[in-house]
C-alpha cells in the first residue's frame, strides 16, 4: 500500500525537520513495516522557466539546433534541441544537469554530435503532463522568467511510503490515509485535525433531501451484507479530474479515469472504506436487492471479463439481474461513463470470510476486496457516504441530492468494547515507568475514550479498532508500548525461578533408546516423514493394517497418507543409502497412525531399527542387539516364532516382504507389539537394495503411559576368570534357532551366564549350521577345568537328544 505524506498532512502536522528515512524508521517501529520510501516531484523545484534568445543550425546534424536561452538578465545557457517548434522569444521549461525527470531519466553531462548540452528543454510528455507531445512545452508570454514550476503551478514534492500489506492484516483502520494520520498524531504528539467530526456530520446531513429516494434498498438476511447505505444525486457532470486529485491518486498507484469514478477511489484511499457509484439511469426498476444468487450466473465485471458466479455469491441486483459482485467489483452494465447525469452512491459493509472466499474462487482480487477481507467497521459507512457527497458537490456544483439516505441490513455491535485495567499492569508488562497522564494521552490520541479513577483506567475501544483487533488487556499494553517505542525500553533479564524438570516417561524412554542404539549398537538416528504416498506403498508392496488416512488437500502426492508403520519409510531410507554405502545401521523413534472412528486417528509411537549389508546376513546381529536393547530399556517381553493363532500387530504376515524363516515375534506385556525379520530378497531386488537387510519394530505406546519400575541390580566386578565355549550345531530346515536357546536354557546350569549366536551358514538346502557361544562364570571362585567339561558335555548331550547334533 502506498501512503502519501502530503495527503497525511491534511490531517496532522508532520515534523518536516526529519528525513524521509527517519520518518520511515519510526513508522515501522510504531505501526507498520515500511518496505521502501521515495520522494516524488522533487524535479518541480529544479525545472525553471527560460526564454529562447538565439537559434542556430547544429554543424553536424540537419535536424538538431543549438538553442541559446536566458534564465534571467544575467545567466544564459545553450542546449542541443531537436524539437520542431523552437522559436525566438518562446518561454519553456528548462531542466539542468542532474535533474531526474518523471519519466525516470536523469540528465547527465553529454556531448551530442560533439557539442556539450547544458541540460534539456522539456516537453509535456517529459514532464509527465501528457501521454505524448510533438515538441517542447510552450508557456504563456507573460510567464515570469526563472520561476520554478513548483511556484508556477503550485506543484509539491511528496514523500511516499510503501507499506507492507501483511503488517496491516489486523488493522483495517490503516487502509486509508486518515488512519495513518491518526498514527502520526500519536507518534509525534501532534493533535489531529478531525475534519469528519460530529459538527461536519450534521452540516452534511443538512444537505440531504427530505423526501423518499427514487431508488429503494432491500437486504436479504442470508446475504453477506452487514449494512447498506445509498444516496441518489442528480445533475452530475462527468469531466476531467482536477489536477490535485489526479496527482494524489497516481501517487497512491491508482489510474485516473474521470471525476466521478476518481472520487470513489479518493474516498477509499482517504478513509479506508470502499464504495461504488452507479449510473442510476442504467438501473432497471425502483429497488436494489442485496441477496445471494439462487443459481449459477455469468456476470461481466468492469474489466470486461466474464465471471462465473455461484449460488453462494452475494450480488446487488436490479430488476434485470446482478449489477455488482458484493465487496469485489461492479458490473459493466451500470458503470459511470461520459453521458452519466444521475448517480446512486453505494457504501456498504460485507462479511470478510464470504468476500475472501468469492474473491479467491473468481481469481479477482481488488482494492475493495483486500479491504473488506480485513473486517471493516459498519459504523463508518455513513461518514464515507457523506464525504463522497461532499466531493461530488465540490466538483459538480450543479449537482443536487434527491431524497434521504436509504439503508437496510445494518448490523452493529450491541455495545462498545470496554476494558478495565490498572496503569501498573501496563508499566509492569512493558518494564518501563510511564506516568498515568502519558498513558491516557497516548490512548486518547488513538481515539480511545479513557477515564482515570485512581490509576484504574476504563478504556472504551473505538468501533474501528474493535473488529478483530482490540479486545484484551494485552492489546492495550501493545498500543502504549509501540507508541512509546520498544527501542526506548531498556532490556533487562526477567527474575524467574529455575527448577529441574523431570522428564516424562515417553521422553525418558526415547532418550535411553537413542543412547543405547548410538553407543552400543553403533547405529545412526534418522527422521523420516510421517506422511507417505501411493508410490512408496506400491514400491514396498506394503499391506496396510487399517483404512488409509489420506489428506484431501495434500501439498504433494508423495506425502498425502498418514503412515500406519515405519517399515515403508525405513525401506525407502535404506534404498537411498545403499547407493553410497555397503553397510549401515539406522534407527528411528517415530510416529504411526491408525484409523479411529471417534477421534479420526490414533497416534502410535514406534521404534524401528534396521541393519543392512551387501556381504553378510545382518539378521542375527540385529536379533542379539534387540535382546540387549529390551534388557537395557527394561521392556518386559519374550521372543517367539510365528504363532498359529495370535498374529503380529505391526506387520501383516502375508506381506511379501517377510522372510519365510528369519522372523521373530516380540510379545510385550502380553501383546504382539514387536517384530524382528529379514526382508525378502525379491522385495529387496524390486527396490534395488543390494545385499541383505533386517528390520525390527517395537510399538512402545503402552509402555510409556505410566512409569515403569526400573529393575536395576548392582554387583561388583567378578575377580575370578570365566570360560567361553563355542560350538556349531546342525539345524534342519524349518526348525528355529529359538529351539537351540530353549534347549540350552533347559539345562539349568547356574554358572552359564551368557549364550548367543555367533554366525549361521548353509552348505545345501537341507540343513543350516549355527555357531553358538556360551560363557561360564562363578562370582565366588575360579571354575575348575573338570567342572567346565562336565557343563559343556551336559549342553551337547541335551542338544543331541533334541536332534541338534554337533557339526561333524
Amino acid at each position: 500500500m502506498l501512503v502519501s505524506l502530503d495527503w497525511i498532512s491534511d490531517f496532522v502536522k508532520v515534523p518536516m525537520d526529519l528525513s524521509p528515512q527517519e520518518l520511515s524508521s519510526r513508522l515501522t517501529l510504531a505501526t507498520a513495516e515500511v518496505e521502501s520510501v521515495t520522494t516524488t516531484g522533487a524535479f518541480w523545484k529544479e525545472i525553471k522557466v527560460v526564454e529562447i534568445t538565439h537559434i542556430e543550425q547544429h554543424p553536424e546534424a540537419d535536424k538538431l539546433n543549438l538553442v541559446t536561452f536566458k534564465l534571467n538578465d544575467k545567466d544564459s545557457f545553450r542546449v542541443v534541441c531537436g524539437a520542431s517548434n523552437v522559436k525566438l522569444g518562446l518561454k519553456t521549461p528548462f531542466a539542468p544537469i542532474g535533474t531526474t525527470l518523471p519519466i525516470g531519466f536523469t540528465l547527465e553531462p553529454k556531448k551530442i554530435r560533439g557539442i556539450l548540452s547544458e541540460g534539456m528543454l522539456c516537453s509535456e510528455e517529459e514532464l509527465g503532463l501528457a501521454d505524448s507531445s510533438k515538441g517542447i512545452m510552450e508557456l504563456p508570454e507573460d510567464t515570469e522568467l526563472g520561476i520554478t514550476l513548483e511556484d508556477l503551478w503550485n506543484k509539491k514534492s511528496d514523500i511516499v511510503f510503501d507499506i507492507d500489506n501483511k503488517s496491516l492484516t489486523h488493522r483495517p483502520d490503516l487502509w486509508g490515509h486518515y488512519g495513518f494520520a491518526r498514527e502520526f498524531s500519536a507518534i509525534y504528539g501532534n493533535e489531529i485535525c478531525n475534519k469528519f467530526n460530529d459538527g461536519w456530520m450534521e452540516k452534511m446531513r443538512a444537505l440531504l433531501g427530505k423526501g423518499e429516494s427514487p431508488l429503494k434498498v432491500s437486504v436479504d438476511k442470508d446475504s453477506s451484507c452487514l449494512g447498506y447505505f445509498g444516496l441518489s444525486v442528480d445533475g452530475v457532470s462527468v469531466e476531467k479530474t482536477p489536477t490535485w486529485m489526479k496527482t494524489r491518486l497516481e501517487t497512491a498507484g491508482i489510474r485516473s479515469i474521470n471525476n466521478i469514478v476518481d472520487i470513489s477511489n479518493y474516498v477509499m484511499l482517504e478513509l479506508g472504506h470502499p464504495l461504488h457509484i452507479f449510473d442510476r439511469d442504467k438501473i432497471k426498476g425502483s429497488e436494489l436487492t442485496i441477496k445471494k444468487l439462487s443459481e449459477k450466473t455469468e456476470f461481466v465485471t468492469l474489466d470486461e471479463e466474464k465471471r462465473n458466479l455461484t449460488a453462494d455469491d452475494t450480488v446487488i441486483s436490479d430488476d434485470n439481474g446482478a449489477l455488482v459482485v458484493a465487496g469485489i467489483m461492479g458490473g459493466l452494465s451500470s458503470s459511470v461513463d461520459e453521458s452519466t447525469k444521475n448517480i446512486f452512491i453505494e457504501v456498504a459493509n460485507w462479511k470478510a470470510a464470504q468476500t475472501r472466499l468469492t474473491s479467491t474462487r473468481l481469481g479477482l482480487r481488488t482494492d475493495s476486496s483486500s479491504r473488506f477481507e480485513k473486517t471493516l467497521d459498519t459504523a463508518q459507512c455513513e461518514k464515507v457516504l457523506l464525504r463522497t457527497l461532499e466531493l461530488i458537490l465540490e466538483l459538480c456544483p450543479n449537482a443536487k441530492v434527491v431524497g434521504k439516505i436509504e439503508s437496510d441490513g445494518v448490523v452493529l455491535p450491541s455495545g462498545p468494547t470496554t476494558i478495565s485495567m490498572n496503569c501498573s499492569e501496563i508499566t509492569k508488562t512493558l518494564g518501563k515507568a510511564i506516568s498515568p497522564e502519558q498513558i491516557v494521552s497516548i490512548l486518547t490520541s488513538l481515539e480511545f475514550k479513557v477515564s482515570n479513577n485512581n490509576d484504574v483506567l476504563e478504556i472504551t475501544v473505538p468501533s474501528f479498532r474493535a473488529t478483530k483487533d482490540i479486545s484484551l488487556k494485552a492489546d492495550i499494553v501493545e498500543e502504549v508500548g509501540r507508541i512509546i517505542g520498544y527501542d526506548n525500553i531498556e532490556s533487562s533479564m526477567p527474575m524467574l525461578g529455575i527448577s529441574p524438570v523431570r522428564l516424562s516417561p515417553a521422553d525418558r524412554f526415547k532418550r535411553n533408546a537413542a543412547d543405547f542404539f548410538v553407543s552400543h549398537a553403533k547405529a545412526f538416528e534418522v527422521n523420516t516423514y510421517p506422511m507417505i504416498g501411493d508410490k512408496l506403498i506400491d514400491k514396498t508392496r506394503w499391506k496396510t493394517l487399517g483404512e488409509e488416512l489420506r489428506l484431501l488437500n495434500s501439498l504433494s502426492k508423495d506425502q498425502e497418507i498418514m503412515r500406519d508403520s515405519l517399515i515403508p519409510s525405513m525401506l525407502d531410507a535404506v534404498a537411498l543409502n545403499t547407493k553410497s554405502f555397503d553397510q549401515g545401521r539406522f534407527f528411528e523413534l517415530g510416529r504411526s497412525y491408525l484409523k479411529d472412528d471417534k477421534s479420526f486417528s490414533s497416534e502410535r509411537y514406534q521404534l524401528a531399527v534396521c541393519f543392512f549389508s551387501k556381504n553378510e546376513n545382518p539378521f542375527m546381529d540385529l536379533y542379539n542387539v534387540m535382546i540387549k536393547a529390551t534388557r537395557f530399556l527394561n521392556i518386559p517381553c519374550d521372543f517367539s516364532d510365528r504363532h498359529p493363532k495370535f498374529k503380529n500387530n505391526l506387520v501383516n504376515e502375508s506381506w511379501v516382504g517377510l522372510h519365510p524363516f528369519e522372523f521373530k515375534n516380540i510379545r510385550i506385556m502380553g501383546k504382539m507389539n514387536g517384530v524382528i525379520h529379514s526382508v525378502h530378497p525379491l522385495l529387496l531386488k524390486k527396490m534395488k537394495i543390494k545385499g541383505q537387510m533386517a528390520i525390527a519394530v517395537l510399538d512402545y505406546t503402552d509402555l510409556v503411559k505410566k512409569e515403569m519400575k526400573e529393575k536395576i541390580s548392582y554387583s561388583p566386578l567378578n575377580i575370578y576368570p570365566g570360560s567361553r565355549f563355542d560350538f556349531t550345531v546342525v539345524l534342519e530346515k524349518g526348525r528355529s534357532v529359538e529351539e537351540i536357546f530353549s534347549t540350552i536354557k533347559s539345562c539349568k546350569i547356574k554358572e552359564l551366564k551368557e549364550y548367543g549366536i555367533v554366525d549361521t551358514f548353509s552348505l545345501d538346502d537341507k540343513v543350516s549350521y549355527v555357531t553358538v557361544t556360551t560363557y561360564f562364570e562363578d562370582p565366588t571362585k575360579t571354575l575348575e577345568g573338570e567342572y567346565i567339561k562336565i557343563c559343556e558335555k551336559k549342553l551337547l548331550v541335551k542338544l543331541e537328544q533334541n536332534n541338534l547334533p554337533l557339526k561333524s
